[in-house]
Order: C-alpha cells, then structure tokens, then sequence
C-alpha cells in the first residue's frame, strides 16, 4: 500500500500516519520528522531546514525531494509506505511520480482530512506549549496556512482527476477520524 495524507498543518495528519502505517504495516514517512531530526543532530541538511522552518517557509523542493528519495528506498518501504508532509508542491507530484513509477508501483490513494482553520490554529497553538516547538507561533501558522493554500491546495485536484483522492472530515476525536480513514480503505479499491 503507497499512500499520501494530506492536509493543511495541525489537521492531524501525523497522528493519523502513525495509526494507518500501523494497519497497513508499512511506515509513516514524514518530511517534518526528518527536518526535525536533522536540526537536532545540527546536521548540513538540518541547519539549511531550520532556516527556513523558522521563517515559516517550505524547505526547497530539491532538499526536500532527495531526502524523500533516499527514505523510500529504504528496504522497510519496499511493501510499501504513507507520506505525510510531502508532495506540497506540483513540482514534488512530478518528481514523486518519477520515484515511485521508477519502483514500477503505483500510489493507491490519497487522503485529505479537512478542518476548520480555526481548529488548526487552536491546535498548533497547544501543540506548540506542551511539545515546546518554537516553529509553531501564531504568525508562523498563518503563514504555513496561506503557504498551504496557495501551494499544497492545487494537489488535491491533480489526485482528485487521477481518481486517486479520498477526502475525510478530520474534525472530532482521534478515534473518530481514524475509523473514518479505515472505512474509507476498507471500501477502497486496491491493485
């Protein structure tokens, strides 16, 4: 199973990776996770994140996409993965695309969970007190919002016209949404 979740941040697509990776016992591969492991290390690849991290920004494509290249060649995504955080652009579909059709795979689905924009600042705002992340500030949110919206939004119509999208209502507790993700799969088609 190769799938994407998709959604604007704090839609609580890491959280639903985790669950779903699990079902599917195929891992969650998050680019967030990796910047964040990477700044912490103080790595090359994590300084150059953190600039752009901090700021709000997305980090470039060609950073970004190298690193999603060397994850899913790993030997435990040859069954399979989920990717959070990635593709966000349309220039990451088309590189993404590349990947996985070198591989000769295919994606089976795309998950979009929507929220309301005021939940998600609510929710980052406390993620960011009780994880002590210094990234999510209110105006660092709004920004990764309107990033979202002006980069990431334009994806979910390329995967909705490949047939490929699955769009979930991400409101409501965890458990909620989870099983409306696996129902959703359920009744999927798969190859």
């Amino acid at each position: 199973m190769r799938l994407i979740i998709m959604g604007p941040p704090g839609a609580g697509k890491g959280t639903q990776a985790k669950f779903v990776a699990d079902h599917f016992k195929i891992p969650a591969i998050s680019t967030g996770d990796i910047f964040r492991a990477n700044v912490t290390k103080g790595t090359e690849l994590g300084v150059k994140a953190k600039e752009y991290m901090d700021a709000g920004d997305y980090v470039p494509d060609e950073v970004t996409n190298l690193m999603v290249r060397d994850r899913i060649d790993e030997p435990d995504a040859e069954s399979g993965f989920l990717l959070d955080g990635y593709p966000r652009t349309l220039a990451q579909v088309e590189e993404l695309d590349g990947m996985i059709t070198f591989t000769g795979h295919k994606l089976d689905a795309v998950l979009v969970l929507t929220v309301d924009q005021d939940e998600i600042v609510e929710r980052l705002l406390q993620r960011s007190e009780v994880e002590g992340r210094a990234d999510d500030t209110e105006d660092v949110i709004r920004k990764r919002q309107e990033l979202y919206v002006e980069q990431t939004e334009p994806l979910i119509e390329v995967y909705r016209a490949r047939g490929i999208l699955i769009e979930l209502d991400g409101m409501g507790e965890v458990d909620e949404v989870t099983q409306r993700i696996f129902d959703a799969l359920d009744v999927w088609p798969q190859s």
